[in-house]
């Protein structure tokens, strides 16, 4: 069920920035896998991965000091770092997948009403190399303009200075410009830049959606593409 807190015009719309994990692709059982490998090294226990899921979303070093429980010893939270991304760089398509509706969702959302097609960008907290070849893995490469990942600017969403630089780069004013995502990060980031708001509930964390509501609220990729239909 679409759910319309405030309402925007669609035939406005010039530019779409998405998120990728939870959003357009799922992503969770490769990063817990990865996780409970980076742990396994290091001789400690695994983690449910219901557990781990709810530490996605802040970039890959946040995950992994999550994960190993918040040490103070920085020099080991980088050693496992570089272990945890080394390990996802070869795991990282293993089981992920693009969302049912996704592939057909971006081609429909491209095609604006004027005949101008809509420019659509990227803008995840996962590092930026893997975040290009899963979209790319994936096939979903052909719709996107750009994509930054978490390392691509010295902050990370829900700063805007990624948004920033993509409404730069496409010419478009950021109330011509939505953010889409499944996280308060998201939502977050999109608020802090002028953005309208998109948020799905299908994603890793629906939950923190409730505490930080978007412009429309929406259950399925087919439901987001009824947005601007």
């Amino acid at each position: 069920m679409i759910r319309i807190r405030r309402r925007f015009d669609p035939a406005t719309i010039k530019l779409l920035i998405f998120d990728l994990d939870g959003t357009l692709i799922d992503s969770q059982l490769d990063l817990i896998h990865s996780i409970n490998a980076m742990l396994w090294h290091f001789g400690k226990a695994a983690l449910p991965g219901e557990l781990i899921a709810t530490y996605v979303g802040d970039g890959a070093p946040m995950l992994v000091r999550r994960a190993l429980g918040d040490p103070e010893d920085e020099d080991f939270v980088q050693e496992a770092l570089s272990y945890f991304l080394a390990y996802y760089r070869e795991h990282k398509l293993d089981n992920t997948r693009v969302y049912d509706g996704v592939q057909e969702t971006l081609a429909s959302i491209r095609r604006s009403r004027n005949g101008q097609p809509r420019k659509m960008a990227v803008l995840s907290n996962k590092p930026v190399n893997p975040s290009r070849a899963i979209v790319e893995g994936l096939g979903l490469g052909k719709f996107f303009a750009q994509i930054y990942g978490g390392n691509s600017f010295p902050t990370k969403k829900p700063d805007p200075l990624g948004t920033h630089k993509l409404l730069e780069e496409t010419g478009c004013r950021a109330e011509e410009s939505v953010m889409v995502g499944d996280s308060s990060n998201d939502v977050l980031t999109g608020r802090n830049a002028g953005l309208w708001t998109i948020g799905v509930t299908y994603g890793f964390a629906p939950h923190s959606l409730e505490l930080t509501p978007p412009d429309v609220l929406v259950d399925s990729p087919r439901e987001l593409a009824e947005v601007f239909r």
